[in-house]
C-alpha cells in the first residue's frame, strides 16, 4: 500500500445536506489489509501480516451533496449554486432517442440481479489500494462472461484491469470507471462497490444499446485501484489508459436529500511526508546532548498553525505526528518523527503557492533544532473540473425522466479525487448521488459501510447507472453534442 496518495469524493454529497456538527468516535483501527464484519455490526477486524505498525494512511475525502441552505465552509465562498428545474418526459430534446432509453433501461433491470450479487460480493471482501486482488478477480471475470475484451493488471498495476468493447468501424470512444479499493478498518465505507458496479452497468447498457440500434462506438471501461491510497488514476494517466478515450464518466454515492444528485468540483491536494532525525540522549541526566526531533516536529506543527491565519478560506493544510515503530520514552530525548500532511486548494496553481509556503514551516523547524530533514511529496491529485456540457446534460435526463433533483455547486467542497486528474485530461463528468445512511453515518465511517450493501443504496445506484448510459450513448451518437462539449472542455482548459 503506498503512502503517498488517496482520494475520494464521497463528501461532494454531503456537503449538499445539513449534518450534525457532534460526529462519532471513531476508534483508531490497525493498518489491515483484510476487515471483516457483518452488516450492521461493528466491524471485526483482522491485523494483516508484517509490521505495518508505522504506516500512515491518507484519505482525501469526505463529501456529501451541497443544498442551498448551507452558507457555512466552502459553499459560503462560492459563486453560485444552482438547482437545475425540474424537466417533463414531455421534454423530448431531453429524452434522447426514446427508444433507446427504453433499451437502457431494459438492459439495466434485467442485468440488476447479477449486478447485485457482484456488489455485495466486492463489499464482502474489502481490499484496500492495489491489493484489490479480489475485486479485480470478480470483475475481470464477469466483463469477460459478458462479451468484453479484457486486459488485465492493466499497464503494470497489479490490480487494475481495462475491459473494451467496439461495434461497427470508428466512432467516438466512451471511458468508464470503477473504482474498488476499501478503506484500512471499515471496509467499503466510501461505497467503492457501489461505484464498481455502475462502471460496469454503464459499459453494459450502452453496448446494448450500440447493438441494438446499429450505432458505431467503442467503449473503454477502467478498473482504477487505489482511490483511497495511491492516486490510481493518475498513474494510468502517465502511463497511456486514457488516451484514446473522447470522455470519461463515473459516479460516487454519499448521504444526502432523496433523489438527488450533486455535481460541482474538489480540492486539488498533495500530501507531504516530513521524516526529522535527531540523537538521542537521557531527558534528565545529558539533555544538552540530544537533538530533538519531536522539537522539530512541534515547532513544524505551531508553523503551520500560525500560517493558517494568513492563508485563504478556501484552503486547507491539515497533519498528523508519528514517532518511529516504537513508542517514545519518556526519558529519552526522541531522535526521529515522522509526519504526514494533506494540502489541498481549490486549483492545483494555487496549491503549488500553498505548498511551498507549507515547505518553508518544516525546513524552519528543521534549522531551529538541527535536526537532518528528509521530505517527501506524494502524486498530486487535482482538483477536480467537471464538464458544464455533461452535467447539464446529465442534470436534465435525470430531471426529465426520474424527476432528481440536480445541484450545480460553483465552488470546491470537501475532499478530494484522483479523477480530478482525468478532468485535466479529457472531458469527464463526476455526480455523486444520495443513498439512505444513518445519523453522523457520511463518508468514511462504519455506518456508511453498512448503507452501502442495502438494496436501497443498489437501486439508486441503478437509476444513476441508467443516466450515466444515456449520456454516455448520446455523446458516442449526437456529433454536435459531442463537439460542444469537447469545446466546453477546452474552454475550461484555458483558465
Amino acid at each position: 500500500m503506498s503512502e503517498h496518495n488517496s482520494g475520494c469524493f464521497g463528501s461532494l454529497l454531503s456537503s449538499f445536506s445539513k449534518r450534525s456538527r457532534k460526529a462519532p468516535v471513531v476508534e483508531p483501527y490497525p493498518f489491515i489489509r483484510s476487515p471483516s464484519y457483518r452488516s450492521g455490526s461493528r466491524p471485526t477486524l483482522v491485523q494483516s501480516e508484517g509490521d505495518l505498525g508505522g504506516c500512515l494512511y491518507k484519505s482525501y475525502c469526505d463529501f456529501g451533496i451541497p443544498t442551498l441552505r448551507e452558507t457555512d465552509g466552502y459553499l459560503a465562498h462560492s459563486k453560485t449554486h444552482e438547482t437545475l428545474p425540474r424537466y417533463t418526459l414531455t421534454d423530448l430534446e431531453e429524452i434522447y432517442k426514446p427508444e433507446v432509453v427504453q433499451t437502457i433501461e431494459s438492459a439495466l433491470d434485467r442485468f440488476s440481479p447479477e449486478l447485485r450479487r457482484l456488489s455485495l460480493d466486492i463489499h464482502d471482501h474489502p481490499e484496500i489500494g492495489f491489493q484489490e486482488k479480489h475485486a479485480h478477480d470478480a470483475l475481470t471475470s464477469f466483463m469477460s462472461s459478458h462479451g468484453f475484451k479484457v486486459t488485465k493488471h492493466y499497464l503494470g498495476l497489479d490490480t487494475a484491469w481495462r475491459a473494451e468493447w467496439s461495434n461497427g468501424k470508428g466512432g467516438r470512444t466512451l471511458g468508464i470507471n470503477s473504482e474498488m479499493d476499501a478503506l484500512p478498518g471499515i471496509g467499503h465505507a466510501c461505497g467503492h462497490n457501489l461505484i464498481a458496479i455502475c462502471g460496469v452497468g454503464v459499459a453494459l447498457a450502452v453496448r446494448e444499446a450500440l447493438k441494438e440500434h446499429n450505432i458505431n462506438g467503442n467503449i473503454v471501461l477502467l478498473g482504477t485501484p487505489a482511490e483511497e491510497g495511491g492516486a490510481g488514476k493518475a498513474i494510468l494517466i502517465e502511463r497511456g489508459g486514457y488516451k484514446d478515450m473522447d470522455v470519461c464518466v463515473m459516479s460516487h454515492p454519499g448521504p444526502g436529500p432523496s433523489h438527488s444528485v450533486g455535481i460541482g468540483p474538489s480540492l486539488a491536494v498533495q500530501s507531504i511526508e516530513i521524516e526529522y532525525f535527531g540523537h538521542t540522549a537521557h531527558a534528565s541526566a545529558a539533555p544538552w546532548e540530544g537533538v530533538n526531533a519531536l522539537d522539530a516536529a512541534f515547532l513544524a506543527y505551531s508553523n503551520i498553525a500560525v500560517l493558517r491565519q494568513q492563508v485563504k478560506p478556501t484552503h486547507r493544510v491539515h497533519g498528523v505526528i508519528r514517532g518511529g515503530k516504537d513508542e517514545l520514552a519518556v526519558n529519552v530525548i526522541p531522535d526521529y518523527t515522522k509526519m504526514l500532511w494533506l494540502v489541498r486548494a481549490p486549483t492545483f496553481a494555487e496549491l503549488e503557492v500553498l505548498r511551498e509556503r507549507v515547505k518553508a514551516c518544516f525546513s524552519a523547524a528543521a534549522q531551529a533544532t538541527g535536526c537532518r530533514m528528509t521530505m517527501s511529496l506524494g502524486k498530486a491529485q487535482y482538483d477536480l473540473r467537471q464538464n458544464s456540457i455533461l452535467a447539464h446534460t446529465y442534470g436534465k435526463i435525470m430531471g426529465a425522466r426520474y424527476d432528481w433533483t440536480t445541484t450545480m455547486a460553483e465552488g470546491a467542497i470537501g475532499g478530494s479525487t484522483d479523477f480530478g486528474n482525468v478532468t485535466y485530461e479529457l472531458p469527464s463528468l463526476h455526480p455523486s448521488y444520495a443513498i439512505p445512511t444513518e445519523l453522523n453515518g457520511g463518508n468514511h465511517t462504519p455506518g456508511f459501510t453498512a448503507s452501502a450493501r442495502t438494496k436501497e443504496a443498489h437501486e439508486l445506484c441503478l437509476t444513476v447507472t441508467k443516466g450515466l448510459a444515456m449520456l454516455g450513448f448520446r455523446v458516442l451518437d449526437d456529433e454536435v453534442l459531442a463537439n460542444e462539449v469537447k469545446k466546453a472542455w477546452e474552454k475550461d482548459m484555458e483558465k
